[in-house]
């Protein structure tokens, strides 16, 4: 992207910050915002879409409507950009994206010394530790160094950590947007050859998905921007997770088109959080629940990039 293209896409995203939410407020007392809204709906939906087959097709249809809405209420003519793992994966912190400048994303947190983050992941024993980088506070420079974060995080094993939780997470807890940009997590797991493998290495959709699980792209990815995108609830509130997202969408396309006739319309696998409790098997049928963000979908109408209520691809 052009700094031009940079700056209209942020300017966007701004004005998205500016807009009245639309979320009942007896529902969500804390949003502020549209782009609240967004963080709001992917809070109450997170056990239902990870760790199970909607992953990506409720994150496909839930970063698309991101996309409509920046184009259709805050003027913005272009398309979400996706961030290319592996292209700045040794210095993600160099890249335009997070390099701090007025072009980017903003970049790393302020760096406070800190130790490792101990993620437990709800309802399960599984936990993971995440060693510290060179960040962790608010991010600094560029067009979000000052941005509000106002929802969550929760009071739940796996919602970041150290912070204090709002309850549900829908309360008004405003505080800064932070960060802490780990170089050496993406250059091990976001490379060239993890996504090769990812691609390469996986002959059903149940094989594939398990590829972005922890150490795979989608979590790492999350882990590597840190901060708040360490949370699984609240990680919308960074606009860097739209980004990743259209990455892991981008991906799971490419994987697809490597045998069309196959996988196009395949997805297998169950639809609650690491099927506990046990939940019944995923049909093309199944409901994508987005909330007030727009019209909810079944599966089959989410399962390309050029049907449904889609029509766009890839470079």
């Amino acid at each position: 992207m052009s700094k031009k293209e940079r700056v209209a896409y942020t300017d966007a995203v701004l004005c998205l910050q500016s807009k009245p939410s639309i979320s009942p407020p007896g529902l969500v007392p804390g949003a502020r915002s549209r782009f609240d809204d967004f963080q709001a709906v992917h809070i109450n939906q997170t056990l239902s879409i990870h760790f199970n087959a909607r992953l990506l097709p409720w994150h496909r249809l839930f970063t698309w409507l991101y996309e409509e809405a920046l184009r259709n209420e805050c003027g913005y003519k272009g398309y979400q950009p996706y961030w290319d793992w592996p292209k700045y994966a040794d210095d993600p912190i160099g890249s335009p994206l997070f390099d701090g400048s007025a072009y980017s994303l903003s970049g790393d947190g302020e760096a406070i010394p800190h130790g490792d983050l101990v993620f437990a992941t709800p309802k399960t024993n599984f936990s993971r530790t995440l060693p510290p980088a060179g960040g962790g506070g608010c991010v600094q420079g560029g067009p979000f160094a000052n941005m509000t974060v106002n929802l969550g995080p929760l009071n739940f094993n796996g919602s970041l950590p150290g912070y204090v939780g709002s309850g549900s997470g829908f309360d008004y807890n405003p505080r800064c947007l932070t960060r802490d940009i780990n170089s050496n997590m993406s250059s091990q797991y976001l490379n060239y050859q993890a996504i090769s493998n990812a691609i390469g290495n996986s002959s059903t959709y149940s094989d594939f998905n398990k590829t972005l699980y922890y150490p795979g792209l989608h979590a790492v990815g999350h882990f590597v921007i840190g901060g708040l995108m360490d949370d699984s609830f609240t990680s919308p509130g960074d606009p860097a997770f739209y980004f990743h997202h259209a990455q892991v969408d981008r991906v799971w396309t490419i994987w697809q088109q490597q045998d069309a006739a196959k996988r196009q319309y395949e997805l297998t696998g169950t639809t609650t959080w690491f099927n506990i409790p046990p939940s019944p098997n995923i049909t093309m049928a199944d409901i994508q629940d987005i909330g007030y963000l727009g019209e909810s979908r079944s599966a089959g109408d989410v399962m390309s990039t050029l049907d449904g209520p889609f029509c766009y691809v890839y470079e």
